[in-house]
């Protein structure tokens, strides 16, 4: 008996993660709210680390790196003036890097995100930072909309721990790991990690 296969495994799409010479990659939320603020994601000291081999590998192969951060109410979550709405500091943009705001979970919606991407003659994306369920998810399935075809990280996003319909908890790690595998149905090829991905 086989096991259940996904929907790009069906059409036969190819699998391999996108190359750093094809792609642009697209760092999603990586502010200090998700990681020292109230919204502080279990296990984001090692995703943020792994979005920074990420980031550095695009960098050394000339990949462009384009930056997403939500912009909050002043005073609230993701001050866009306050430490909390910053980019953490091991994936700061690097001088040239371009910095898009957004106000909504998927990064495309009322931001300049697929002119910026467009104009890198880029057609396929590596996505990588916060929360997986969330501005990730959105993100990808909106790129797909968009012609683009994408590549997450595994290893370089996180998310949180989730209250359950009907009760109970959703834990971070279940819930990215179920997140990654909607996502792999259709939307995206997962990479485990910065190695994954070709130069």
């Amino acid at each position: 008996m086989t096991g259940p296969k996904t929907l790009l495994e069906m059409s036969g799409a190819p699998l391999t993660p996108s190359a750093l010479s094809q792609a642009a990659v697209i760092s999603i939320d990586c502010q200090n709210e998700y990681v020292t603020g109230p919204l502080a994601l279990p296990g984001v000291a090692s995703a943020l680390a792994e979005c920074a081999r990420v980031i550095a590998a695009a960098r050394a192969a000339g990949t462009p790196v384009i930056h997403i951060a939500h912009r909050g109410k002043p005073g609230g979550a993701f001050d866009a003036d306050a430490p909390r709405g910053q980019i953490a500091e091991p994936v700061k943009p690097a001088e040239g890097e371009q910095v898009i705001w957004k106000p909504l979970p998927n990064s495309f919606a009322q931001t300049d995100l697929d002119a910026a991407v467009k104009a890198t003659g880029r057609k396929e994306l590596i996505v990588i930072g916060f929360m997986t369920h969330m501005c990730v998810s959105s993100t990808v399935r909106a790129a797909l909309d968009l012609g683009y075809r994408c590549t997450i990280v595994e290893s370089a996003c996180a998310t949180r721990d989730l209250p359950a319909p009907g009760g109970g908890v959703i834990g971070a790690t279940e819930l990215h790991r179920a997140s990654l595998a909607a996502l792999s149905d259709r939307f995206a090829i997962i990479a485990p990690d910065a190695a994954a991905l070709p130069a």
